[in-house]
Parts: structure tokens; sequence; C-alpha cells
């Protein structure tokens, strides 16, 4: 028998007395949010200012040619090509979801990256992406980084140690305020909701046996000098602009 090409029918059960089916109901597929929707939820207020902040780091850099890491909805990149920068994107997936401002893209994988893959950028930006990974797999890929012989990186992990902040805005028609805190983490480990979820975080700085210190010694152990650190209060993480310990930066 030919499959129906109405929606999937469901049948309510009913007592076995009753002899007869229940009324079938109709059951919609799963709506697919389109990439206009996805760019609308994962792009709020917060992390808005994160991406610009990104952008932001390389105004004092020397830089024209850019690896942005992990581009996800291209919200950074459009906005490196709009400040006039030469971009190429580096992700897992065979296409970013959005090529806008990008004139080229390489896929491929982080925790096996060859070097000669990325050579001839002045800068690698690598942000919310690190954690991503496993802990003990960063190391490789920031020590492949170097190799590529960028003179400069830009990186940005999630921030989870002892933090406050506060925001007020008033006037005669509105009324707003944040509060937000963070403590005690250091106590606890980062718990990983999956292992094998691309998307979940394995880890977090400022959880326990991940602090700050700990992710800069693995920087400067795998090639990299950090020469400032920001922090973001929306996103809650932790930027470090490096310079490649091998010579290459001025």
């Amino acid at each position: 028998m030919a499959e129906p090409s109405a929606p999937a029918l469901t049948t309510a059960a009913t007592p076995a007395a009753a002899g007869a089916a229940g009324p079938a109901v109709a059951v919609p597929p799963l709506a697919v949010p389109s990439f206009t929707q996805r760019w609308h939820a994962y792009y709020t207020e917060k992390r808005i200012v994160h991406q610009w902040f990104q952008v932001h780091l390389l105004s004092s850099l020397t830089v024209k040619r850019v690896l942005e890491v992990g581009p996800y909805l291209g919200l950074v990149t459009a906005m490196l090509a709009s400040a006039g920068y030469a971009v190429t994107t580096f992700d897992v997936a065979e296409a970013p979801p959005s090529t806008l401002g990008a004139s080229g893209h390489i896929q491929g994988d982080l925790t096996a990256l060859d070097p000669a893959r990325i050579r001839g950028f002045d800068a690698i930006l690598c942000c919310e992406t690190l954690e991503h990974l496993p802990w003990d797999s960063v190391g490789g890929v920031l020590r492949a980084f170097a190799a590529s012989g960028a003179p400069y990186l830009v990186m940005s992990v999630p921030y989870e140690g002892a933090q406050i902040g506060w925001s007020f805005y008033a006037n005669a028609h509105t009324l707003r305020h944040r509060l937000f805190t963070r403590w005690l983490r250091f106590a606890r480990r980062f718990r990983i909701a999956s292992h094998s979820d691309i998307d979940a975080h394995k880890w977090e700085v400022g959880y326990k046996g991940r602090s700050l210190a700990a992710l800069k010694e693995k920087v400067t152990e795998s090639g990299w000098r950090p020469v400032a650190q920001h922090f973001t209060e929306g996103c809650r993480s932790v930027f470090l602009v490096c310079r490649n310990s091998g010579g290459q930066a001025a």
C-alpha cells in the first residue's frame, strides 16, 4: 500500500470493549528553524558586544589577512570584511551557513590540523571554540596555530571565575537592571553534558583544574606569548591577545 501524502496520523487509545478506534489526530512535522530565526535567537544583545569585541581587538595590531576559526552564523566574518580585513574561515563543516564577507573557507578538524593548510595569515581569530575540544587537545591545536607562522592569535573562552556584574538604566518611560554573580566554581569540576556532541563544552576557565593560570601556561608552552587579556561581562569570557614566540611578530 502506498504511503499517505498527508501528515502522519496517530490513533488515540480506547478501551478494548469499545471495539472502535479513536479519532485520528494529525501530528504536524517538526519545523526546522530558518537561518534568519537561528541568527536572531543566537545574536542577543550580550553576544553582539562579544562579537564586536573580537574585531575591535585587531585594531591595535598590524593585521590584514585573518583566519577566523569557528565562524558559526557569520556575524564576525561580515564585520571583519566590513572593517577591511581579508578573512578566510576555518570550520569542521564543509561550508559555513553564511559566506558573507569571506574570501575563502578551509574545512578541517582542529585536533588533526596540518599547519601548512593555514599558512599566510597575519592573525588567527579563535573565539569561543577551544572549549568545545577536550582540554588535553587544546595544546596541540595551539601548537599547530603557532607552527603556521601567524604573528598573532586572538582567542577567547568562557570565564567562570569569581565575578560580579551589575548594570542599571532608567528614564521617564522605562527601567531595567541586570545582576549576575559567579562564586566558588573553582571548588568543583566542570560537568560535561556530552563527550560526543561537538556543541557541548568540555571545560570552562574557573572550574577545578581549569584556572586562568593553567590556560595561560598551556598557551605559553604551545608557542604563544600572551601580551594582553580582557574580560567581557555579558558572555563572561576571557580574551587573550598573543604574539607568536617564534619571532614572526615585530
